[in-house]
């Protein structure tokens, strides 16, 4: 259950109709009074259902996204661009403007999710992925403030939520089974932050493709890595400290060019002595030696139809939901 006008009010210790009033902004209430109870309404995340209904009749023209820090390597990551460009595209033909709202860590990421609502400067938000559990969805969803995930939130196990997103198990099968059919045996795997569920459903399609023709996962193999290039050197380093794996799948195509300059500083030839694979298919893939196996996942597609399914449930409102899966495409170079 959330949380309720009375929790608010024995938190600030006040009466529930004060807490009313102060919504109101009523002059009757001293701006003493007001500023300690929407202190405790901001930290206890409470939202009312009236001011739910008026942010989200009202057309601010802007919608809300929440970037990683800008500090981060995942900010700089080729992914975000293109979605962003994809949410560009649909925004200018429908006039709004986006607001960005970046974080440095979890609780900056919820305060500052929160003023961009609290404030009513938006009327949707855009979420660029999906936690196992993730207190930004639960939030919105719980004082059903129009958002869009891309990414999927099924751990989450609520109904009725807009979101987009690849099919990740597949897309961890098909690369895995690609590596296989080239004739590779022992295939490891560097996956990124395992609270993320793209990484979670890569690796279960990994799995799964092993398992369905009897070969072994053995966590010898496995290493998880920060996305960004070193981070995929360092897990790589890892795993040939524990032997040395005729293929390598990677969850993301940083990772695979950090897991590349590994196997060169030890003397390995790609693809004679190890194959590598990655996802994502940057620009880059092509250009780099030898050029990098991966999977085309669409970033632009999924900004643009995250945020056509915003506009929709900001249209047609609380009752619509829906989901599209974009599907990934192998784009076969010379890594493997």
């Amino acid at each position: 259950m959330g949380v309720t006008i009375k929790d608010v009010a024995k938190a600030a210790n006040v009466s529930p109709s004060t807490v009313s009033r102060v919504v109101q902004d009523s002059p009757r209430i001293s701006d003493e009074t007001k500023k300690r109870v929407r202190q405790v309404m901001n930290e206890l995340g409470y939202f009312p259902n009236a001011m739910a209904q008026n942010l989200a009749s009202k057309n601010t023209g802007n919608i809300g996204i929440m970037l990683p820090k800008p500090n981060d390597e995942e900010f700089n990551h080729p992914f975000f661009p293109e979605a962003l460009r994809g949410i560009s595209a649909v925004l200018r033909m429908h006039d709004r403007d986006i607001l960005f709202s970046p974080a440095s860590n979890a609780v900056e990421e919820r305060r500052a999710l929160q003023r961009m609502v609290l404030s009513g400067k938006v009327d949707g938000v855009v979420l660029l992925s999906s936690r196992i559990s993730d207190e930004l969805i639960t939030w919105l969803y719980s004082i059903n403030f129009p958002f869009v995930v891309i990414g999927n939130p099924r751990p989450l196990g609520l109904e009725r939520i807009c979101w987009v997103d690849n099919d990740n198990v597949e897309i961890g099968r098909m690369i895995t089974q690609y590596l296989i059919d080239k004739g590779y045996e022992d295939i490891g795997i560097i996956t990124g932050d395992l609270r993320f569920v793209v990484n979670i459903d890569r690796l279960e399609g990994y799995k799964q493709a092993m398992e369905a023709v009897g070969k072994s996962t053995s966590r010898a193999y496995m290493a998880e890595a920060d996305v960004c290039e070193d981070g995929g050197y360092n897990a790589m380093l890892k795993i040939l400290r524990n032997g040395k794996p005729s293929a390598v799948v990677t969850v993301d195509d940083m990772f695979a060019i950090g897991a590349m300059r590994a196997c060169r500083d030890r003397g390995y030839v790609i693809p004679n002595d190890i194959g590598i694979i990655g996802v994502n298919n940057m620009n880059v893939d092509q250009y780099i030696t030898p050029p990098l196996t991966s999977v085309e996942v669409y970033a632009y597609m999924l900004g643009k139809t995250a945020v056509e399914l915003l506009l929709k449930r900001i249209e047609i409102g609380s009752e619509y939901s829906d989901h599209v899966i974009i599907h990934g495409r192998l784009v076969e170079r010379a890594s493997c």
